[in-house]
């Protein structure tokens, strides 16, 4: 076995990369001897870490997949054999493979590559993804629309041992059993939750189990035995119990999966001949790897939560110290609160002095502490804390559990997955009127991660919903006001609030209930009324400021301010709605829909994001691009004020 090289720093120059210019495309990749892949899997490897620090990006992840990044593709005939990865953070060494090594440096940039899989940019990525746990489904879905094919084709999905908690993920294991489809899923566990049972002896079986001459064995005892049903059914008990004993399988086998593992997915030499054999294979298999997160690079592996993503490296001084002291991740936990909070970390200190005077209160997320804000809280409160994994909807239904039995949950969720527990909010919770507080994290657009992580439909999907208080405070003073009148209303309160820092508002530590439904009225003008919901109020005021507008912070999307609403339309010739939402259904349907019920004949102009999929990028220039930074705003009601 060859170790991976380690690093401990990102190159600052570009590698030298022989093999990686020679293979530039799976098609040529295949071309190597299989000798020659430990050294492409170092290249690889290298040239990684070099793209990472000059774009930044989802980083660790990657690291851990290399090697099997390499073995499919030296395999598959990708892409008419279909690859599907889960979530997508560890691509990027798929996407060096397929194509786009020249483009990694306009990664998650305006214009440049995506941050995941999308299959507008390329025929090797066969499926767009950026949540958990679709994985399985999808690849099932492609491996039914081809079967029968001849030659036949591959069908794989690559999973994390973090997204296999989903449900959705034993529902996509059940069906493909149960049709018996020709797909192979590969379960990459980096060590941070499932398999404990590895080393010699389990390397050993699994190597036995994907072996040619017990597949033979196994096909034709199969045969023989089928026909004496106690016989074959005392041999199948046998073997599962074999495996049972030295790999974590059983649940697998019973599933009607072919299981084989755990194997070290960092030994080409052993991972290639075992994928190959298990390519050969009919029906639903599964392969399962044992892999490091950060592979290959120190820092990273000794810390794969702040190595998740990393910022740019800049070229400076500071560069020539190690990569721990200048790498920023991302994602790096926030404890303390800092003279400009992030909106997250401006959550978890509420959460903390509010359990301090309510000990009723219960935090709950689906995997996501770190980036809510919530490490001090776990720390502080670890009986009152419950993680439940990558669960969204089982996170919102058990939080209506603990309602019903007097406690008071706060479920700290970002806004595009709490998309995936609707039915849940609607039936579980709002229907019977619980009372569960929402903190709903990156509301709005969120840069460079996309689409696929952005909080774009959230007012539209909560105010149509009954019982339901919704709130869009407009900085963070306002954020933790909001969040205690949330906590204190009796039923369902979400309260959602951006990505990054606010304007640096002084953030009163005293907390008091708001009044519900009544905005503020922060700034007096002539002839535009400007009704702000949420962040953007700075912008509004600026415009405001220059052209002698009235400005309202709004707070309240439901129920909404009618009677601040009502004076503004009685004194002004136009009414302009502010939001960082998508303008169907949003804050601004919401008070045109309150003047039609009101007879009120005032032209209103809605601003906020327009009818498409908002693509990845600084999140200032996709402001620019919708029209929703302080020029976007004039321009749009000057254009309307000349037309009325």
């Amino acid at each position: 076995m060859t170790k991976p090289r380690q690093y401990d720093r990102f190159p600052e120059q570009r590698p030298i990369t022989p093999l990686l210019d020679q293979a530039p495309v799976p098609e040529l990749l295949r071309q190597l001897s299989e000798d020659q892949l430990p050294q492409l899997a170092d290249e690889l490897r290298e040239h990684l870490l070099y793209c990472v620090g000059q774009s930044g990006g989802h980083f660790g992840a990657g690291l851990g997949v290399v090697e099997l990044t390499v073995a499919l593709h030296y395999l598959l005939d990708t892409p008419r054999d279909k690859l599907v990865w889960d979530v997508g953070h560890q691509t990027y060494p798929h996407k060096i493979l397929t194509g786009r090594r020249d483009a990694m440096h306009t990664m998650r940039q305006a214009d440049g590559l995506s941050g995941f899989p999308k299959r507008k940019e390329s025929e090797f990525d066969t499926f767009g993804v950026g949540h958990s746990s679709t994985s399985i489904s999808a690849a099932l879905g492609m491996a039914l629309a081809h079967e029968g094919e001849e030659p036949p084709r591959q069908s794989v999905a690559v999973i994390g041992d973090g997204a296999m908690t989903a449900g959705m993920v034993f529902e996509a294991l059940n069906h493909a059993a149960d049709t018996d489809a020709n797909m192979l899923v590969i379960l990459n566990d980096n060590q941070m939750s499932i398999s404990k049972n590895t080393g010699g002896l389990a390397t050993y079986f699994s190597k036995i189990w994907a072996s040619k001459t017990y597949i033979h064995l196994r096909a034709g005892s199969k045969k023989v035995l089928s026909k004496i049903p106690p016989a074959w059914e005392l041999a199948a008990r046998t073997e599962e119990h074999m495996k049972g004993m030295v790999a974590p399988g059983t649940l697998f086998e019973e599933l009607g999966f072919n299981y084989i593992g755990p194997l070290d997915g960092h030994d080409l030499s052993s991972l290639v001949p075992t994928l190959r054999n298990m390519l050969m294979m009919k029906g639903p298999r599964l392969l399962h790897i044992s892999t490091t997160k950060g592979k290959g690079f120190a820092p990273a592996e000794a810390d794969p939560v702040g190595y998740h993503a990393v910022n740019k490296i800049e070229k400076t001084e500071a560069n020539k110290a190690t990569q721990t002291d200048t790498v920023k991740a991302q994602e790096q936990p926030q404890i303390k609160i800092k003279k400009k909070p992030k909106y997250q970390d401006v959550f978890g200190e509420w959460l903390c002095d509010m359990a301090e005077q309510d000990e009723n209160l219960i935090a709950i997320t689906p995997a996501m502490c770190e980036g809510s804000g919530m490490v001090d809280f776990a720390k502080q409160y670890p009986e009152r804390y419950h993680d439940v994994a990558i669960a969204e909807q089982h996170a919102v239904t058990v939080a209506g559990g603990l309602a019903c039995e007097g406690k008071k949950p706060v479920v700290a969720i970002y806004s595009t997955f709490l998309q995936r527990a609707y039915d849940q909010l609607i039936h579980d919770v709002a229907l019977q009127n619980l009372d569960v507080t929402f903190g709903i994290d990156r509301a709005g657009l969120v840069g460079e991660d996309g689409p696929t992580h952005a909080g774009s439909f959230d007012l539209s999907f909560l105010r149509c919903i009954p019982n339901m208080l919704v709130m869009a405070p407009s900085d963070e003073n306002e954020t933790r006001q909001l969040l205690y009148t949330g906590y204190q209303f009796n039923g369902p309160a979400a309260i959602r609030y951006p990505r990054g820092t606010g304007p640096g508002t002084t953030i009163e530590k005293n907390m008091q209930a708001l009044p519900i439904g009544k905005g503020l009225l922060r700034r007096s003008g002539s002839r535009v009324a400007i009704l702000n919901f949420g962040t953007l109020l700075p912008a509004a005021l600026q415009v405001a400021e220059k052209l002698d507008f009235s400005v309202a912070d709004m707070r309240f999307v439901k129920p909404i301010d009618e009677s601040l609403i009502d004076s503004l339309a009685s004194s002004h010739d136009l009414i302009v709605t502010l939001e960082e939402n998508s303008i169907q259904g949003g804050a601004g349907s919401a008070v045109t829909e309150y003047l039609n019920q009101s007879n009120r004949v005032v032209p209103v102009m809605q601003l906020g994001l327009p009818d498409i999929f908002v693509d990845h990028g600084k999140h200032s220039e996709l402001l620019a691009a919708c029209g929703l930074d302080q020029q976007g705003i004039e321009l749009a009601i000057s254009k309307k004020l000349n037309a009325l």
